[in-house]
């Protein structure tokens, strides 16, 4: 999944007026119109990429010595794939020789490189840039491997606005409610209900 994430990012790379790139799935949903999302990228002083050490059994457990001395346990980081990264970023991820090979190597179930390979890199060469968090709410209160699905009855104007401000967080050095631009996972049943909320709760033309 890493290699499939760095080809993506090599072919965005491509164009050279691609300044900001993020990782979506079919499943993601946008929380704002396009103006806003762009402009909270663009203007934004650090990536998002969540790392946080977590010890335990899907945490530092997943740790393989054999990464040391290049990848130490206490640089170990584990965090959401949904990535939001800058070009200088991408870029070192696409050329990386040094630590994804150790991921490749060593990184087997129960090591999954998905949460842990760019939190990882991230937390070693980059930690100064990033704000240590996620663009994409994603809701993992039920428990499991995996986290909740939405289907058409559970998209309201109220769990809307919820998931666009319902939580605190750092922007810029300043407080502010919009945290998630995008949020998962929803089921192709939502769409609808989506397209008909969207055009006054979003802004959408």
């Amino acid at each position: 999944m890493v290699q499939a994430e760095r080809r993506l990012l090599a072919n965005a790379l491509l164009d050279f007026s691609n300044q900001r790139f993020v990782l979506l799935s079919e499943s993601c949903i946008p929380l704002f119109n396009f103006k806003v999302i762009y402009n909270y990228l663009m203007n934004s002083t650090q990536t998002f990429v969540e790392a946080y050490d977590l010890p335990g059994p899907v945490g530092r457990d997943r740790y393989r010595t054999k990464m040391s001395p290049q990848i130490k346990l206490d640089q170990w980081r584990k965090g959401s794939q949904w990535f939001e990264v800058d070009r200088v970023i991408a870029v070192e991820v696409v050329s990386d020789q040094k630590y994804f090979p150790l991921f490749t190597k060593y990184c087997k179930p129960s090591c999954y490189s998905d949460e842990h390979y760019l939190p990882t890199y991230v937390n070693i060469k980059f930690r100064k840039e990033n704000s240590n968090r996620t663009l994409t709410w994603v809701d993992w209160s039920r428990g499991g491997p995996h986290p909740s699905k939405f289907m058409r009855t559970d998209v309201t104007v109220e769990f809307l606005e919820k998931l666009r401000h319902g939580t605190k967080c750092e922007y810029n050095g300043k407080s502010t409610d919009v945290c998630h631009l995008f949020a998962r996972k929803f089921l192709p049943n939502t769409l609808d209900r989506l397209l008909r909320f969207a055009p006054k709760l979003m802004k959408f033309n």
